[in-house]
C-alpha cells in the first residue's frame, strides 16, 4: 500500500499523517443521520491515495453497519472502546459483571428512570425504546444476560441524576454525558482512546501521524493525544477549547471540508 504523506505544522512537530480517525453521530453523519455524497467522495479520494479510514463511537457495530458497508472503515472502535474491531480480530472491554451488579442494584430505585445495557447479546431496557430495537427486560436489577456487558446506559430520573450516578460507580467503572442528558457507564478500560490506540498500534502507525475529529465528551481525550484533533464547529465548548482546529458543523460536511482544504 501506497501511504500519503501529509505535512502538519499546528505548533506540533511536523509529522506523515497516516489514518484518518472519526467520530460519527454530529460529526461525520448529518443531523439526520446521513452522509452526504461529497463526503463519500472526499474519502473515497482518501483511501485511493493510501490513507487509513477509522472511526471511534458510541455506537454499537449493529448500528453502523450501513455507514460500514459505504465506506469500508480499516478499523472501528464501538461503544467508547468497550468493542474494537480490527483487521486481526476483536478486542472487548466490557463491565465485569459484579461490577454491574452493584451498579445496577444501586440505580434502578432512581424514579422515573429509563435504564438499558448494551450487552453481547443486544440491548435491555426497563421500557421499550423503538428507535434503539431494544428487548424490554422485567428482571432489573438482575442481569439480563451472562454474556458481556458492554455499557450502562441512563436517562431521565430528576435534577441530581447524574450525582446519583457517580455514586453508583465501582472502582473499575466511569461514566460520560452524551448529548447532555444520557448518562453512559462503562469499564474504565473501555474508552475511546483506549480504542484509538489499540486501531493505530494494530496497524503500526504512530498517535501523531493520526488526525482526528470530533464533538463530544468522549472525542476530548482522542483530539489532545492524535497528531491533530479537529472539532466541528457544532461541538460542545469542551471539544472546541481542547482542538487544534474547529472546521465547519457536520451538516455542512465540516470533516470533508477539512480533508479537503488540509489533506487532499
Amino acid at each position: 500500500m501506497v501511504i500519503q504523506l501529509i505535512v502538519w505544522e499546528f505548533g506540533k512537530a511536523a509529522v506523515a499523517m497516516k489514518a484518518i480517525i472519526t467520530d460519527l453521530d454530529r460529526t461525520l453523519l448529518h443531523t439526520d443521520k446521513t452522509i452526504s455524497e461529497d463526503t463519500y467522495s472526499v474519502l473515497k479520494r482518501c483511501r485511493d491515495r493510501g490513507i487509513l479510514l477509522m472511526a471511534a463511537t458510541a455506537r454499537p457495530q449493529r448500528a453502523i453497519l450501513t455507514y460500514h458497508g459505504q465506506i469500508g472503515f480499516d478499523a472501528i472502535t464501538t461503544l467508547n472502546g468497550a468493542r474494537i474491531i480490527l483487521p486481526q480480530g476483536v478486542i472487548e472491554n466490557g463491565i465485569v459483571p459484579s461490577s454491574a451488579e452493584s451498579i445496577l442494584q444501586k440505580v434502578f430505585g432512581i424514579p422515573d428512570i429509563v435504564l438499558s445495557l448494551e450487552t453481547a447479546e443486544g440491548l435491555f431496557s426497563n421500557i421499550p425504546i423503538p428507535e434503539w430495537n431494544s428487548t424490554v427486560f422485567r428482571g432489573f436489577p438482575a442481569l439480563p444476560t451472562e454474556r458481556a456487558v458492554y455499557k450502562i446506559l441512563v436517562s431521565g430520573g430528576g435534577e441530581n441524576l447524574q450525582e446519583q450516578i457517580r455514586q453508583s460507580l465501582t472502582d473499575d467503572t466511569y461514566m460520560t454525558v452524551a448529548e447532555g442528558t444520557l448518562m453512559q457507564i462503562m469499564s474504565t478500560a473501555s474508552t475511546k482512546w483506549n480504542g484509538i490506540r489499540a486501531m493505530l498500534e494494530a496497524e503500526g502507525i504512530a498517535r501523531d501521524e493520526a488526525v482526528y475529529f470530533g464533538d463530544d465528551n468522549d472525542d476530548i481525550e482522542p483530539i489532545k493525544n492524535c497528531g491533530v484533533g479537529v472539532a466541528v464547529s457544532n461541538a460542545i465548548d469542551k471539544v472546541l477549547e481542547a482542538a487544534d482546529y474547529v472546521t465547519e458543523s457536520n451538516d455542512m460536511d465540516g470533516v470533508a471540508r477539512y480533508i479537503e482544504k488540509y489533506i487532499l
